[in-house]
């Protein structure tokens, strides 16, 4: 039962308050651009082109290409000079950004018992950040050092949260049927649209995000120490 774990990241793996992790960075991340955008333009900015990759269903073109389209005619730049900036704000700047997070002992526990049942352990964050700024939050977490199967980035997905075909996809990478994987996540919306393609699911309550107020349905659903139990039965 269950070959291949995903996980989400913010909220799940990783403890946050999401509103306040997000202001602050994007604070953090426009003074890298002050230079170029006032702040309020160049979050606006950035946020419109984020957008543009969360409702984006072109399967030809990464989140990445969908971003970079959208977003270098606002900055003004190359994609080579767009992505040495991101690439040294994301080195030097962004792990500060860590003081806003927190690491949940027991996560490094469930994940490690998951490695040691040979199941695949998959992390499914919704693939809107570049892969360092994901491995930064892994490290965060206290989890980076252990054997994904994949990990969702905007490099390597061509959808996102809560899109099927974003569960599809990794479906596909991974040769997995529907039935042989276990979503877990903290976003009723986000993470529980993985049934829509018969992953069965398992909604966090530790830091539980139902925007919609809808009711929702999930195979499991508990805090950490239950999810702790349940792969320890599987």
């Amino acid at each position: 039962m269950y070959k291949t774990l995903l996980f989400d990241l913010d909220g799940t793996l990783l403890s946050m308050d999401m509103q306040e992790f997000v202001e602050r960075y994007l604070e953090s991340v426009s003074l890298r651009f002050a230079h170029l955008l006032k702040h309020g333009d160049f979050v606006s900015g950035l946020l419109q082109s984020t957008q543009a990759m969360l409702v984006n269903k072109d399967g030809d073109k990464t989140n990445e290409e969908v971003f970079m389209e959208d977003f270098l005619p606002r900055i003004g730049l190359s994609r080579e000079e767009l992505i040495a900036m991101f690439t040294d704000y994301y080195t030097n700047d962004f792990p500060k950004l860590q003081y806003y997070t927190r690491a949940e002992p027991l996560v490094k526990g469930i994940l490690e018992l998951a490695v040691a049942q040979k199941r695949e352990v998959v992390i499914a964050t919704n693939p809107v950040f570049p892969e360092i700024a994901i491995r930064q939050r892994l490290q965060w977490a206290g989890v980076n050092h252990l054997p994904f199967r994949f990990v969702t980035t905007y490099e390597n997905m061509h959808f996102c949260k809560p899109h099927l075909e974003y569960y599809a996809e990794i479906l596909k990478r991974l040769n997995r049927l529907p039935g042989d994987c276990l979503m877990i996540g903290n976003d009723a919306r986000e993470d529980l649209a993985a049934t829509g393609v018969g992953i069965h699911t398992y909604l966090l309550k530790n830091h539980l995000i139902n925007d919609t107020a809808e009711t929702y349905q999930a195979d499991h659903e508990g805090y950490l120490e239950d999810l702790y139990r349940l792969i320890c039965s599987l």
